[in-house]
């Protein structure tokens, strides 16, 4: 099939089922396009819409964002996890409002030169932002490229990868390109889905490798799994008589940087021993199933411990702890404030 035969059934396609009032595509512009595009790595659509709405009501263009302290910013994105997404948006925007008097420059190379932001990221900015020709390669498009061409292998991997660059290039139109990699993002998302294609529906299942061999169950092939290593760790759970929690604010850097969080220790010897030099009842804790959270690159394993306390005495190293009101906390983990929730509903009401 010829590259133009390809864009313009997909762009046929899209005229009648794409999705065209998603949040980010009512007055698009670059900044609104770059921080969908960061909200949805990683995360489905329906879980980045409401976040995406309250970023936006704060931090409406790139001065707002880069003006903000990161901790705001922080709080904003609590609960959609990959948090360091949220720091290279923060730092990005201060970028370009050093650099670029808070305009997006409009070439790929200067693009990627901000933090956080890869081809992909950078080719949906020109494209859906800035109305440029240039190649897309998210998750659906991988999909959408490999089961078309038959392109078996991890799509992670350097050959692969640099194999469907070249072949998302060459079919990129130069007339409708936003429109073209929205359309290659819905086909993905709606039609070409990782588990129960509806080939039926594709407007390029005539030319599709993948359906004629009867593979799409196989391509893409599943990433190689890996072992992932587990880490222990203890989180201690306070709550003082004008029912006040104690968080710690977490460093700037590592997991959950900058988000409140439950005190936390290495070992129950470690965390008894700190209660007991606080002057707390360790005789009435209450030692909780241990959970697992997966990151990325490890699994963490913790175990909550509730220990009730008779004041508000308790000293941190952390500045920036304290005790308060459950329903006031906003800046929380998803896997702390699913804890939270559990162990008081208010909680949950609040989120």
């Amino acid at each position: 099939m010829q590259a133009y035969e390809f864009s313009h059934r997909l762009l046929e396609w899209f005229d009648h089922h794409g999705r065209k009032h998603l949040p980010w595509q009512i007055e698009r512009n670059p900044y609104r396009v770059w921080v969908s595009e960061i909200m949805l790595q990683q995360t489905q659509v329906t879980t980045v819409i409401p976040y995406f709405n309250r970023f936006m009501a704060r931090f409406p263009d790139v001065s707002s964002l880069a003006g903000a302290e990161l901790i705001d910013v922080t709080d904003h994105w609590a609960g959609l996890g990959y948090y360091a997404r949220a720091r290279h948006l923060h730092l990005a925007a201060k970028a370009l409002s050093h650099q670029y008097a808070g305009e997006f420059p409009s070439t790929l190379d200067a693009l990627q030169s901000l933090p956080g932001i890869g081809r992909s990221t950078a080719g949906a900015i020109l494209s859906l932002g800035l109305n440029q020709r240039a190649a897309i390669l998210d998750g659906n498009v991988k999909r959408v490229l490999c089961r078309f061409a038959g392109i078996e292998g991890w799509p992670g991997g350097t050959g692969i990868i640099s194999r469907l660059w070249e072949l998302s290039e060459s079919l990129t139109p130069i007339l409708r390109v936003a429109d073209y990699n929205q359309a290659m993002m819905d086909l993905g998302a709606m039609v070409c889905t990782r588990n129960k294609p509806t080939c039926e529906n594709c407007p390029l299942k005539a030319d599709c490798e993948a359906r004629a061999t009867r593979r799409t169950h196989i391509i893409p092939t599943p990433r190689p799994k890996r072992d992932m290593p587990s880490r222990q760790s203890f989180l201690l759970v306070m709550r003082n008589p004008n029912d006040e929690i104690f968080l710690e604010t977490r460093p700037p850097t590592g997991i959950w940087a900058n988000l409140k969080s439950f005190p936390e220790f290495d070992s129950l010897d470690e965390l008894e021993a700190w209660c007991t030099q606080q002057g707390h009842q360790t005789q009435q804790m209450t030692v909780l199933p241990q959970r697992r959270h997966t990151f990325s690159h490890y699994h963490l394993d913790f175990t909550a411990v509730i220990c009730p306390v008779n004041n508000s005495n308790t000293v941190s190293e952390n500045l920036q702890s304290g005790w308060f009101a459950p329903r006031d906390v906003r800046s929380l983990p998803a896997p702390i404030r699913t804890l939270l929730a559990e162990l008081d509903p208010q909680i949950a009401d609040s989120s």
